[in-house]
């Protein structure tokens, strides 16, 4: 092997063994983790906090005329053209959808206000740290949550990790299976599904207008 072929194939070697780029933690701070605690402004505006607090009464108890009362009657659902309460009803009344529950856990999630008459939740979308890649980093929902080196709920627990962002390094092979992640310190493992959520996930959007509280917008993606 040629000088020049050699150092070509040590330096390949060297790469190989890099560990990747982890996206989602501090920039210029490779191994510090961005912390994302649970954060919810709904009771320093008290006619929006009474509005959610109604609403969530509606979403737990299956009330749809309720619901539907409660939200703008072009109310986004898509990107695409599945929009407006109409279409929401539809979604509503779909006992495959999983609508109500998206509504529920997204409300029960906190958010904060982006101006004085509009409202985001839940805090995992409306607090995102700029900067982060959103396809790639996924936020950890609790303190000292367990992560297994396998998805069977048996396996060994090698580290915890509490209110911060990680890696998703593969997305569950089925919706509610455990999730492949990397920690800022670099470990690897599988957290519990019900732990982590992606920032592209239901969100929802509230604005004040005539005098009351709507809710504009229920869209995920990107």
């Amino acid at each position: 092997m040629g000088i020049v072929a050699m150092v070509v194939a040590v330096a390949l070697q060297g790469a190989a063994r890099q560990p990747a780029v982890n996206p989602c933690v501090i920039p210029g701070a490779p191994r510090t983790a961005v912390p994302l605690r649970p954060v919810d402004q709904a009771a320093t505006q008290p006619d929006f906090f009474t509005f959610r607090a109604r609403l969530q009464a509606a979403i737990a108890g299956r009330d749809e005329a309720a619901v539907l009362a409660s939200v703008d009657p072009g109310i986004r659902l898509s990107f695409g053209d599945d929009n407006g309460i109409d279409e929401l009803r539809k979604q509503l009344r779909d006992p495959k959808s999983t609508l109500w529950a998206e509504l529920a856990t997204a409300l029960a999630l906190g958010g904060t206000f982006t101006s004085a008459t509009s409202f985001t939740a839940p805090y995992v979308f409306a607090a995102w740290p700029g900067g982060l890649d959103s396809f790639e980093c996924a936020a950890v929902m609790g303190e000292r949550v367990r992560v297994r080196t396998t998805a069977k709920a048996d396996s060994a627990v090698v580290g915890s990790v509490s209110y911060e962002i990680v890696q998703v390094l593969m997305p569950a092979a089925r919706e509610g299976e455990p999730v492949h992640v990397r920690l800022a310190n670099g470990l690897t493992g599988f957290v519990a599904a019900p732990f982590l959520r992606s920032p592209l996930g239901r969100r929802a959007i509230f604005e004040r207008a005539g005098g009351r509280w709507v809710m504009r917008s229920f869209v995920a993606g990107d």
